[in-house]
């Protein structure tokens, strides 16, 4: 990706980041001030308060952000996107706002106070009078960091599908393209050092009485939000096509894939990248995503809470049963690949030792390190293959997809949860280990879309021609594209190569 279309791809996400950024801030400020005022009188009330919004902050963003999701879920609430986004990073701003507000107030000359009830002051005149412009510097102060920790939780909001500038940061890791990387880290760094000098204005203006320097500040962050947000104005006449991607560079390209033709098609697309595979089917049940790809296995395991293994075609009959019956949701069909979960070692290392099926693994497990991608430990297909194979690894350690293979290259780890599809299998002479007990399902890829999608026939008709069209060698292929350490392309770029791959083919 040339560094104009990396450039190009920030102001939209710079548009949405701000919204909701601010957005979380404004309701923050909305509910800690009156909040700070009550704690400020009242010790006890400010032990709770101060105490519940500490405990908030211990929760690590990312983990409130999907705390979120079962329970708008649960609620009948939009449950992927900018609510959950924003309800997390609200609680996130609570804290430096209700403390410096409560310390501002208790921390008044009580000489004053004593002034203001002398000259028979009223309990409202006396705050609105005499304790909030005193204590609005260090309110102020509280706002100011409230400001610069919620813009950089927002980058995290790419994982409950809510667009923001962590969108460049996750797919420039997953792809190792650095340019997003440091394009979003960049544009978000510079988005909190400009909100801070202009909240920085705002309190050095009001503690030395210089209204010009207050209202300077005010006037220079509400011209800086009405332009970063300039790219929302134009609303689209019709609501876009949401196409859902997980966290690796399959389903990046795979997305981009189905989004050329649905834009030729006529449909406008856009992308909600890096979501969990919980979370995704969920969206799209709910219609917060219109399609995306998932896998047999993960259904099969995850969705419907299936511990057998059955053949091919009894899995997919009742994977598309049940998607219909239970959530509505159409199965297209199989793409004609099969992404599974397998074990593989380097090829040197596992000749070395002998390895080569699970079998021989689980006997030298506590020798060896294993490596895995952020979900599979904690999936059904994991406990069923420990149920299967006695492993003992001297450790199991989670990583992105594309770390793990480079903890496999550099040593951390001996063997790793890969994924047959993956071009650097060949690339990299691994060799995969033979499931001889068949612990592991299927997990042919297959397309899913939405019910309100389901029965539109020119939607259906647009990637009805990828169903059984994409062979597992195209697919390696057009993966290696985006993984490879040198020549390296984009997931745009790799779409288009596999759509034209295809395109005798349709």
């Amino acid at each position: 990706m040339s560094l104009a279309d990396t450039v190009a791809r920030v102001p939209p996400l710079l548009a949405h980041h701000v919204l909701l950024a601010f957005s979380a801030l404004a309701l923050g400020v909305a509910l800690s001030l009156p909040l700070a005022i009550w704690s400020s009188r009242r010790p006890a009330l400010a032990a709770a308060a101060l105490g519940v919004a500490s405990f908030v902050q211990t929760i690590p963003a990312l983990a409130l952000l999907a705390l979120f999701f079962p329970l708008l879920l649960a609620l009948g609430l939009p449950a992927l996107g900018f609510l959950p986004a924003l309800l997390a990073l609200t609680l996130y701003a609570l804290l430096p706002i209700l403390r410096n507000g409560v310390a501002g107030l208790r921390g008044l000359d009580p000489a004053v106070l004593e002034a203001a009830d002398a000259v028979g002051m009223t309990r409202g005149q006396k705050l609105r009078l005499v304790e909030a412009p005193l204590a609005a510097p260090v309110v102020i102060a509280g706002i100011r960091t409230a400001a610069v920790w919620t813009i950089g939780a927002a980058t995290l909001s790419t994982t409950v599908g809510s667009p923001s500038l962590g969108d460049l940061i996750f797919a420039g890791l997953q792809t190792q393209n650095w340019s997003l990387v440091v394009a979003g880290s960049l544009s978000a760094a510079a988005l909190a050092l400009a909100a801070d000098a202009a909240f920085g204005a705002i309190e050095r203006g009001i503690a030395k009485r210089r209204r010009r320097w207050w209202i300077g500040g005010l006037v220079a962050l509400a011209a800086g939000l009405a332009l970063a947000t300039a790219p929302l104005w134009r609303h689209p006449v019709r609501r876009p096509v949401v196409i859902g991607a997980k966290n690796f560079s399959e389903q990046y390209i795979l997305a981009r894939l189905i989004g050329d033709r649905l834009t030729r098609a006529g449909y406008t697309v856009e992308y909600r990248d890096g979501l969990g595979s919980a979370v995704i089917f969920d969206a799209l049940a709910s219609g917060t995503v219109d399609v995306y790809v998932d896998y047999a296995g993960t259904l099969w395991t995850n969705q419907m809470r299936r511990g057998d293994v059955a053949n091919r075609e009894a899995m997919l009959r009742a994977i598309g049963d049940w998607t219909a019956r239970e959530r509505q949701v159409r199965l297209l069909g199989p793409l004609g690949f099969e992404n599974a979960y397998a074990f593989a070692m380097r090829g040197d290392t596992a000749a070395a030792r002998g390895i080569r099926t699970l079998d021989d693994l689980a006997a030298a497990s506590p020798t060896l390190a294993l490596g895995s991608d952020l979900e599979f430990l904690e999936r059904p297909e994991w406990r069923a293959v420990q149920a299967a194979y006695p492993f003992r690894f001297r450790s199991a350690t989670p990583y992105s997809p594309t770390f793990m293979y480079r903890a496999l290259q550099g040593g951390a780890a001996d063997v790793v949860t890969a994924f047959s599809s993956d071009g650097r299998i060949a690339a990299d002479r691994l060799t995969v280990l033979a499931d001889t007990r068949h612990a592991l399902p299927r997990y042919d890829a297959l397309l899913l879309v939405a019910p309100g999608q389901a029965h539109d026939p020119r939607f259906t008709a647009a990637l009805a021609p990828l169903v059984g069209n994409i062979p597992v060698e195209a697919m390696r292929e057009a993966n290696y594209l985006v993984d490879r350490d040198t020549a390296k392309r984009t997931p745009e770029e790799a779409a288009r190569w596999l759509a034209s791959r295809l395109g005798s083919k349709e």
